[in-house]
């Protein structure tokens, strides 16, 4: 029996037009017990059914999972994954060894399964590493259904998939005091490695950022690989070191990569070892961005700027385009004439508007003439539910510096 809650009157209008949250302020009424993770069905003022989903306390109190009434149960969850992986097919994505050995296309095992609301699965990420899926649940309801979800992908993916690891202990609100701990929902490995558009990586799904890798560059990667052939390359917050593998594959004469954490800076080395052992090309330093960037001057002409979100809640975008603005002027005033800039932002709250605006200042306060090449954006397997365009978070653009 789901419990209920009841809106407040013309608070459904959004959800009518089949967005998939519904927010505290919306809400008249709730039945008594509720609990965070419980499945609630969602009815206007006068009663008529809206949908079902997760509650949770926080401004975000219901995701909603359909607009249907139906039962959500082992069905709905191999159905929705059967439908996120359709869509992987669809787009090509997904290139095991045996599939493009007659086509002549590159190797690709790692992409995004599922993507929250972008897949009708608020609150539920899948990242894929050759066999080994990453689960990332960011809300308590898809906590709760962890094990249902872990079986609907081993009964979707088969043969497929040969464990599960479980990585949510950073995404959860901490305030639902949940005691949950990373591990594997289903089997056990020890090998960490996946390819991506044929090359190698270590996946560090235990200790790693997000589920380990940061899949949603994939495209982006290779485009940078395009542009790298003949050019010295500097990739800050290189983290594993995804762009830095790219520009090497690209022919780049020198590639440097930079990140504040040691650790970083070790996943980087391996990867580089992974695809092209003894290559002098290459250097990972441990260092701040800023404080690099001022002591190295005019010794790049391609870099890429990939920083953490500056700006993770609202409360905190003036500072965050304040700080996109910062790094990009030390971007503009280091990089050659004739340089090329990937500059990027994946902080959800930073519109595609304002990161531009943030990057044409810097452009402008460093006296550079600047001209756009590409905008670009996170890839395929990372779709935006066209009813929910929050899930525009990655944003970037590549630019030429004169």
């Amino acid at each position: 029996m789901y419990k209920k809650i009841k809106l407040k009157r013309g608070k459904e209008e959004s959800l009518l037009r089949k967005h998939p949250w519904v927010f505290s302020g919306a809400i008249a009424k709730m039945d008594e017990n509720l609990e965070e993770g419980d499945l609630v069905k969602v009815y206007t003022h006068n009663e008529d059914f809206i949908g079902v989903g997760h509650y949770q306390i926080g401004s975000i109190t219901v995701r909603i999972l359909s607009f249907s009434d139906i039962a959500i149960d082992a069905d709905f969850w191999q159905s929705r994954l059967a439908a996120a992986l359709e869509v992987r097919n669809a787009i090509g994505v997904i290139r095991p060894a045996e599939k493009v050995a007659t086509t002549g296309e590159t190797i690709n095992t790692t992409y995004r399964l599922v993507h929250g609301e972008g897949d009708n699965l608020p609150g539920l990420i899948v990242d894929v590493y050759d066999k080994t899926c990453v689960v990332q649940a960011h809300s308590v309801g898809m906590h709760v259904a962890r094990y249902e979800i872990a079986d609907a992908l081993r009964a979707v993916l088969g043969e497929n998939v040969d464990s599960i690891y479980y990585k949510s202990e950073t995404t959860l609100p901490f305030k639902a005091d949940l005691g949950q701990e990373n591990g594997f929902l289903y089997g056990d490995t020890e090998n960490n490695i996946a390819i991506e558009n044929g090359l190698k990586f270590h996946i560090d799904w235990l200790k790693g950022q997000k589920t380990g890798f940061f899949v949603d560059q994939r495209e982006n990667r290779s485009l940078l690989e395009y542009y790298a052939k003949g050019r010295s390359v500097l990739n800050m917050f290189c983290y594993t070191g995804g762009f830095s593998v790219y520009a090497m594959r690209g022919g780049a004469k020198m590639v440097h990569s930079v990140d504040s954490s040691a650790k970083a800076v070790e996943l980087t080395n391996q990867n580089i070892a992974l695809n092209f052992p003894n290559d002098k090309r290459h250097a990972a330093i441990c260092e701040d961005a800023f404080k690099y960037l001022d002591d190295n001057d005019g010794k790049y002409d391609l870099i890429i700027l990939d920083p953490p979100a500056f700006a993770k809640h609202r409360s905190a975008l003036k500072n965050g385009l304040r700080g996109y603005t910062r790094l990009n002027v030390k971007g503009f005033e280091r990089i050659k004439k004739g340089g090329i800039l990937f500059t990027f932002s994946c902080s959800q709250v930073v519109t595609k508007e304002n990161f531009r605006q943030a990057v044409f200042t810097a452009a402008a306060q460093a006296g550079r003439r600047v001209r756009i090449l590409h905008q670009i954006h996170q890839p395929a397997d990372h779709p935006i539910n066209i009813y929910h365009l929050e899930g525009e978070y990655l944003k970037g653009l590549v630019l030429y510096v004169e």
